[in-house]
């Protein structure tokens, strides 16, 4: 009796010991809301699941998708990273003032989710940053016409590794859509360079390279720091062809591509963490891929598409806009006013939805200031731009009969469940110039705090 009641409680310590030892199973942790979406998920991706939408790590580069012709290496990833923050390319600005004081990432930070923390992304003229770039302004040396502006709001380059084609019109890239617009590839412009045969994200990093005013610093690009990575970046071509205008775009194309936002809740939760993303958002999401239909078009690992589409939206114009052009001009209509096409005109194509509450401007001209204003402007189905006509509007452009819960709920999940808030990671730690980045004039080195 006595070695049964030992052999009992022995048996009874030995399960305590085994569920305590055992690892909690994720799917233990899912609630209806999870099971629901995950249905959801399961249809608007055609049966891939949940791993449809998953972002790969930034430094899994045998998964980041890539340009066959310039194949990701980890040395052409840091070689990148230090030229697109690298302010001692500025060696072509319009004014002496502004030498040295801009770089790629004036217009693609990572404080305003690599966009420009304005409407109109300022480069060569621009002066000062604030916190995210609000607060850049002309700088009174220049005029407005001589200002590195855009005609257009300034997209991110954050998860553009899911672009094939550029821009908001889809224009850079000599292959993808781009393939029988040969055409529009007009000699003296930067679509010219779409002949080398580059994807999008390539082709816009070496056309952008000259067209920002960037150069080929010798003296500062054979340091060797760079030159080091310059060799181990490109070892396929002969020494004297490693440091280039080309090469120097595909490494920031290569650097770009690994800017990923897979450190948001959402993609958290994809990875099983089922409590990543509040009920709230976890309802906003079932919305985005049910009811209010979004994923219709924003649907891809960074949601967005390769698709264009007319919502009836204003061009660029407004406080803080130079140079902005009529809302007939061919950046004001889109793919029309690349392709030439009248069933073109209007459409833009579909942004990526990650880390939007950064830079707090809204479709190609910026002018919707709230992620609440844009999803009651698709709830509402009207366009705001009489110029786009009716025929050109997206049939998904229709009422969506969202309640006011379901858009609180919507925008919990788009504005914090595809927020990534780490993106600093993606800076380097200094650049081997020494000047300070993004910027380097005189008001943006007080703003960041820069020697």
């Amino acid at each position: 009796m006595k070695c049964s009641k030992i052999f009992i409680f022995l048996f009874i310590i030995s399960i305590i010991l085994t569920q305590g030892c055992r690892k909690e199973n994720p799917t233990d942790l899912m609630s209806t809301l999870d099971l629901e979406l995950l249905r959801l998920i399961d249809i608007s991706s055609n049966g891939q699941g949940k791993s449809f939408y998953l972002l790969p790590d930034s430094d899994d580069l045998n998964h980041i998708p890539q340009d066959p012709k310039n194949r990701l290496n980890a040395s052409k990833v840091t070689l990148g990273k230090l030229l697109f923050h690298e302010t001692g390319l500025a060696i072509f600005p319009k004014e002496s003032t502004g030498a040295k004081t801009y770089s790629c990432a004036s217009c693609h930070h990572s404080a305003a989710g690599f966009q420009a923390g304005r409407k109109q992304g300022i480069g060569d003229g621009g002066s000062g940053f604030g916190s995210n770039g609000e607060s850049r302004i002309n700088n009174p040396n220049y005029s407005e016409s001589s200002l590195d502006v855009q005609p257009i709001r300034t997209p991110s380059t954050l998860n553009s590794a899911y672009q094939i084609n550029q821009l908001w019109d889809g224009s850079f890239g000599g292959t993808g859509l781009n393939i029988g617009t040969e055409a529009n590839w007009n000699k003296d412009t930067p679509t010219e360079k779409n002949f080398l045969g580059f994807q999008g994200v390539e082709t816009q990093a070496i056309a952008g390279f000259e067209v920002h005013r960037l150069g080929i610093d010798t003296l500062l690009l054979n340091r060797e720091k760079y030159k080091t990575l310059f060799d181990l970046a490109f070892p396929e071509l002969p020494v004297e062809e490693r440091l280039s205008t080309q090469t120097v775009g595909l490494a920031i194309a290569a650097y770009e591509r690994t800017t990923l936002s897979n450190q948001a809740p959402f993609q958290e939760w994809i990875k099983e963490d089922y409590e990543a993303l509040t009920d709230h958002q976890k309802e906003g999401a079932i919305l985005f891929f049910g009811k209010a239909n979004c994923y219709q078009c924003h649907n891809s690992p960074a949601l967005n598409s390769m698709e264009f589409y007319a919502l009836g939206l204003h061009g660029l114009d407004g406080s803080g806009v130079y140079g902005s052009e009529t809302s007939t001009s061919a950046k004001n209509r889109g793919r029309g006013g690349f392709t030439n096409k009248a069933e073109d005109d209007y459409k833009f194509k579909v942004p990526q939805l990650y880390n939007l509450k950064d830079s707090p401007f809204y479709g190609h001209g910026g002018n919707i200031n709230s992620i609440n204003e844009m999803i009651e402007y698709k709830n509402k189905g009207m366009a705001q731009n009489t110029n786009v006509p009716l025929g050109q509007l997206a049939s998904e452009f229709i009422p969506l009969n969202l309640t006011t819960k379901e858009i609180e709920a919507l925008e919990d999940f788009v504005t914090n469940g595809l927020y990534d808030p780490n993106l600093a990671r993606y800076n380097p730690n200094r650049l081997p110039s020494e000047l300070c980045f993004p910027n380097n004039d005189a008001q943006s080195k007080i703003d960041l705090g820069c020697n």
